[in-house]
Order: C-alpha cells, then structure tokens, then sequence
C-alpha cells in the first residue's frame, strides 16, 4: 500500500505506531460505540492498514511498537489469519463493521475491550499475554476453539449475541483451549450457549453475576472443564442446562445465590465430576431436575430447600453436608431419586452425620433405609419387617426393645400370679414364682427352672406360647441391632 493512500486518520495511527503510542479518536468518554457506524473519514480505519502494521508496520529503536487505538471505525476484515504479530493490539471503543479473523495467529496480546463487533474468529490462537473483550457487544460468534494464551482470558461485562435469539451455534467458544491464568468474565451476558468443553484453566473461571439465557438448550456446556482452582458462580443466572459432567474442580464450585432454572430438563448435570467444594448457599430452588451422580465431592453445602423435586445421587459421595440439619431435614432428598430406592445415598448420608461424630443423625438414616427397602420386599417380608421396626425399629432403638420386656413381664406376672398353672411333676416342682416364669418363657437364652416345671392351661397356655415368640422376635432383633452397632452400620 502506497504511502499516499492514507487518509489522515490513518496517517496518525501510522506515526504513533512505531512509537507505542495511542490515538484516540473519542470526542468524550460517554461516547457509544454502538453509533460507529456513523462515525465519518476523520475516525475511519481501513482493516487492511492496521494489517500492513501489525505485519511489517515500522519501528524505531529503543522504542516498543504497538496498535493502540480508541474511537475508531473500522472497516473491512482485519485478517490476520495464520499471521505473526509481534506487537501488542489494542483496539478499544472502536466499531467493527466486519468480524476480524485471527484463526492461527499468533500475538503479543489482544485487547478489543468496550468495543462493537459482529463477531470474531480467532479459533487456534496464540496469545503470549491476554485477551480482553471486556464490555464488548459483539453480536455473532467468538470462536477461540483450541486458543492457547499465556495469559488470561477477560471477558467481564460482556455483551454476546442479540437478545431474543438463540442461534444454533455457540456465542462464546472456549473448547479445548488452554488458558495460562484466568477465564475471568463476571456480569458477562450471553444470549446463546457458551462452551467450554474439554478447556484447561490453570487458576480460576469467574462468572460471578454472569447471565447465560439458551432457553431449551445447554446454556453452559463445560464437560471435562479442567480448572486449577475454583469457579465462581455467584449470583449466576441461567435459563438452560448448566452441564459441569466429568469437570476437574479442586476447590470451590460457588454457585451461591445462583437462580438455575431448565424446567423441562436438567437445570444442573455434574455427574462424575470431581469437586472440592460445591456451594449452592441461599440460592433459589432450582427449576429443573438435577444430575450428580458419581461425583465426588469433599463438602456439599446445599440448603434442602434449594434442591428441586428430581435429583440423581446414586453414587455420589462427600465427606462433609454443611449447613448441619437434623437427619428428618435430609432425607426428603433421598426420596427424589427418579430410579426408587437406591441403598448407597442412604449409607453415604449416614457416613457424613458419623464424620462430623452425631451417631444418632446417623441411626435415624440407617432406619430409613431400612423402612424404604420394606417397601420393596414381598408382604411376608414386609411383615417381618414390621415387626423388626416396631419392636425395636430394626435394632436402631434399642430402649423399644426394654419397653415391650417390661410390658410382657407385667402382663405375664400378674396373669401367673392370678391364676398358678399346675406343676408337671408336683413332688419334683419348685415353688412357683410368676416373675421367674414370665422370664423363662420371655428370655429363651435363660433357664430358671420354672418354665420345664410347669404347664399352663385353656388361654392361659395360649399367652405362654405369645410370650415365647414375643421373646424370640425381640431377641433377634436385639441381636441385629448390635451386630450393628458393632459394625458400625
């Protein structure tokens, strides 16, 4: 391009090039770059100059060269496809009338902060800095599938497609790239699906007050999302699937405060994910059901009044359910697995009350369990079960079992007592004693000599026969209840 092709706007730009300094073309701070279109020549930019300087523009020694340019109206692609910039790229408040094309490059960094795009391909980039597209309003596509920056990726306040729509491809893509430090974008808001599938983050994802809104589809899409430490997700709001499946998270999921809602699928899937601590701390109830099956987790803190009426748990396991609640306060949860009853939510409910040392919390889990499994089981089982939990509710209530021993002994010892059965053997009978009696036929492990000696007859034998099975019933399930306890079940 000749040297006498440039309009003034540009011949500035050229000057401050080699020199790293800024032009800025804003006539105040409140401009809109949303009206660039009308922006006139004294502020117009052709793409295919900026180009000529990012990729062999002049330089001066002793000085760092650079794009650095607000306000501007920029017209044309600026294709830098498979290019080698060595100079960092600042194009902020500018307006793009077509989406630039960075697919291959590789740069310094990449600044388009405040700006207006209809879009931006820059799939495979390399970025030795950031990449910042702060407060844009971009109304197509960002690719940056596969993009490996050094450094951080920013995109908070963003604005990414046109509301009201949901176009079919995703409005920020970020699969499988590799990001140095940060995906740093709180209040970002997308209209269309966001993906991260398969992205490598080495410190955190932020997207604290973030607004994703793909109604009917998966508004977050991170499977295998690898993260170095947390992903905030404070005061989230979603309209749409929020899809964490198999996400490596070592410390905090923070979705407090979030309002997740999908409700005519899952609202939230982070199955066979790995999490440090998932947070869903005074959040709104989720509209939508809920999938986190086999996921392991160190801390869940979830208020039960957040969970929604379908949840998946089978499999998955925590070490610690905070806020603590009484056991009364959980189990609702368990009963909203959409598959029935399931044993192992049950056992790992009562492993969390025993690692914070409340046993009792703990029994009252077993002892559902094992009233929900009496649901399934035949009705000989479940009769048998009956008896096994109002006696002495499975062996987990074991004072039950001494009220029923002392109501059979009185009934036993004043209906004896009242009414003596006749001795076998009278010369050979020791004196009868009701309560030793009673005893002998309640406690079949107990011999005290009275009940061989004597035989009881009409109802008063039909109440003997009652208090031998009573007593047979109420000693195996006390011997349940302690080979449980023993066993710590």
């Amino acid at each position: 391009m000749e040297i006498t092709d440039l309009t003034p706007a540009e011949c500035r730009v050229r000057d401050a090039f080699p020199l790293g300094e800024g032009v800025d073309f804003r006539e105040g701070d409140d401009e809109d770059p949303e009206q660039g279109g009308s922006w006139g020549p004294e502020r117009t930019l052709r793409a295919e100059v900026l180009r000529e300087l990012l990729l062999g523009g002049p330089v001066q020694t002793g000085r760092t060269a650079g794009l650095k340019v607000a306000g501007a109206r920029i017209t044309g692609c600026l294709d830098l496809k498979y290019g080698t910039v060595g100079h960092p790229v600042r194009l902020r408040f500018c307006h793009f009338e077509e989406a630039p094309e960075l697919y291959g490059a590789q740069v310094v960094n990449l600044v388009l902060s405040d700006s207006v795009l209809p879009g931006l391909t820059a799939g495979n980039l390399r970025a030795d800095g950031v990449v910042r597209i702060s407060c844009c309003r971009i109304t197509g596509p960002v690719r940056l599938r596969g993009a490996k920056l050094s450094g951080a990726f920013f995109a908070g306040g963003a604005r990414l497609g046109s509301p009201g729509e949901v176009p079919e491809e995703p409005v920020l893509q970020l699969n499988h790239a590799e990001v140095g430090t940060d995906v740093w974008a709180p209040g970002l808001v997308a209209y269309g699906k966001v993906h991260l599938n398969g992205a490598v983050v080495r410190n955190q994802v932020n997207l604290d007050d973030a607004e994703l809104i793909a109604p009917g589809e998966t508004a977050l899409h991170a499977e295998v999302l690898t993260v170095g430490t947390d992903l905030h997700a404070m005061r989230l709001r979603t309209r749409g699937r929020v899809n964490l499946s198999g996400a490596r998270i070592p410390r905090q999921l923070n979705l407090a405060h979030a309002r997740l809602s999908n409700p005519d699928g899952q609202a939230l899937r982070a199955s066979s994910s790995v999490v440090g601590e998932l947070w869903l701390r005074e959040a709104v109830p989720i509209e939508g059901a809920v999938n986190l099956r086999r996921a392991r987790l160190d801390l869940l803190h979830v208020p039960p009044e957040v969970w929604p009426r379908h949840v998946r748990i089978d499999g998955l396991s925590y070490r610690v359910l905070t806020p603590h609640l009484p056991a009364d306060q959980r189990l609702p949860l368990l009963e909203r697995e959409p598959e029935g009853f399931l044993p192992h939510p049950y056992e790992q409910l009562a492993m969390a009350y025993r690692t914070v040392g409340d046993d009792a919390a703990a029994r009252t889990v077993q002892l559902a369990k094992l009233r929900r499994l009496r649901r399934t089981q035949p009705p000989y089982a479940r009769l048998w079960g009956w008896l096994q939990d109002a006696a002495v509710g499975y062996g987990f209530r074991p004072m039950r079992a001494a009220g029923w021993l002392l109501l059979l002994l009185c009934t036993g010892t004043v209906a004896f007592a009242l009414h003596h059965p006749p001795a076998l053997k009278p010369s050979e009978a020791p004196a009868f004693n009701p309560l030793f009696y009673t005893l002998d036929l309640l406690l079949p492990i107990i011999d005290f000599g009275q009940d061989g000696a004597f035989a009881p007859r009409g109802w008063y034998q039909w109440l003997s026969y009652l208090l031998i099975a009573t007593g047979w019933v109420l000693a195996t399930t006390i011997a349940a209840g302690v080979t449980r306890s023993l066993n710590r079940q």
